[in-house]
Formats: structure tokens, sequence, C-alpha cells
């Protein structure tokens, strides 16, 4: 199959690889490209676990301050390699979702038992951390990081996409989404996708691009993007 990933690349290299090792084409379209923002000096010792929803929140993250055996809650595996590989030793971690992110938390930390501190993008789907204020925990939001939609195409990637159209696209956010109908706008490319699956992180991921014709649209949590393949 002809598999079209839209992360960016430190974000499915190791997908791409394992894809193509299992004979599939993989064409490879960042939608998003990620910047630093700039964020308040923050004093780590006064907080008792620290929340990733995010590899890219870490990776923008000042960590020489942070004591690495502080518990710390990440959304998903590649979340959590990243934690891992700087050397945070007390990690959580949950499948790739959000909302089961935050039940993980309020399983495995009592709201009574300190501060959280959550690092994220501007934007993020779920309120995670007024989430939490509501279950009684006291949070701290503190964004580093901005994603803005990436504008600067290939025109051979362009020209080879529309001759052999993927069977499959995944698509990890309502960001990517909204970038993703602006390529296929700019590039004209309406009319290419009828026999291609679209698979979307969340219903209100795959409503943005409802106005053009798929296959067929399926939801997934990140994590089980080869499990979609035998799906279809």
């Amino acid at each position: 199959m002809h598999i079209l990933l839209t992360r960016p690349l430190e974000d499915c290299y190791e997908m791409i690889l394992k894809f193509q090792s299992l004979g599939h084409r993989v064409s490879h379209l960042p939608l998003l490209k990620v910047d630093k923002v700039d964020y308040q000096k923050i004093n780590f010792s006064d907080f008792s676990g620290i929340i990733f929803t995010s590899a890219n929140a870490i990776k923008f993250l000042d960590i020489k301050l942070i004591d690495r055996n502080l518990l710390c809650f990440c959304v998903g595996n590649a979340t959590e390699k990243k934690a891992r590989s700087l050397g945070f030793q007390n990690v959580i971690a949950a499948e790739g979702n959000v909302e089961n992110l935050k039940e993980l938390i309020i399983q495995n930390f009592n709201s009574k038992g300190g501060k959280l501190i959550y690092i994220s993008g501007e934007t993020t789907t779920i309120d995670l951390d007024k989430q939490l204020f509501k279950e009684g925990y006291d949070i701290k939001r503190v964004i580093n990081y901005q994603t803005n939609y990436n504008e600067k195409f290939d025109e051979n990637f362009i020209m080879e996409l529309s001759q052999k159209t993927p069977d499959i696209v995944y698509i990890y956010s309502q960001n990517s989404a909204q970038s993703f109908l602006n390529f296929i706008k700019v590039c004209k490319l309406e009319n290419f996708w009828m026999n291609t699956n679209l698979m979307c992180i969340s219903e209100k991921t795959s409503s943005i691009l409802n106005e053009i014709k798929w296959k067929k649209i399926f939801l997934f949590n990140p994590g089980e993007e080869e499990f979609l393949l035998y799906k279809i």
C-alpha cells in the first residue's frame, strides 16, 4: 500500500521505517512546523509532577534545573521515549490519548499530593489543565512551543502524489487537518482522494476534511497505525 504520513519527521521516522520494512510505499508530508516560544522561568522544585502531551514540549524545555526523578506523566510512547532519553526516571505513560492520560494521572497522583506543571503547545485539542483543575488538582500550564502551517511544498512531490494517490493518510490533529485541507486546495487536488482511506485522531479532526470525498474515514489512537492497515 501507499501510505502518507503527515507528522514532523522526528515524530514519525520510526513508523516510516516500520511500514517500509513491511513492504509499503511511504510518502512524508509534514503539515506543521514547530517553533519554540519563550516562557517564564520555572522553579521546578515547587512541583511534585510534570505532564507532557507532546515530545515537542520536552524538546523545547530547558531541563538543566529539573530533578529527573520528578514524577513524569506522558501522553504516549513517543513522548515517553523522549522523556527517558533526556534522563527522566519516574515516567508513567498513557496510550496516546489525552483522556486516558487524565485518568492515569487521577489514578496515580493524589490531588493533595502537591502541584503539577503541564508543559504544552499553544494549541491543544483538550484543555487537560482545566479538566484536572475541576478534579481538585493544583496545576500550572506553561506554553513553550507553537505550531504553524507548513506552506512550502516540493513541486515534484506534489506531482508524484497526484500520479500515485495514497491508499491511506494519517492525520493527528485539527491543525493538521486544516493544513492538509489548505494543501489540497492550493495544489488543486480536491478530486484525487476517492480511493484513499482517511485516518483521523478524532471526529472533530475528520469533520474538517469532510468536504473532500474519501473512500472511508477511520478514527484511531496513536499506536494503532499498523493495526489499522489490516482493517482495510
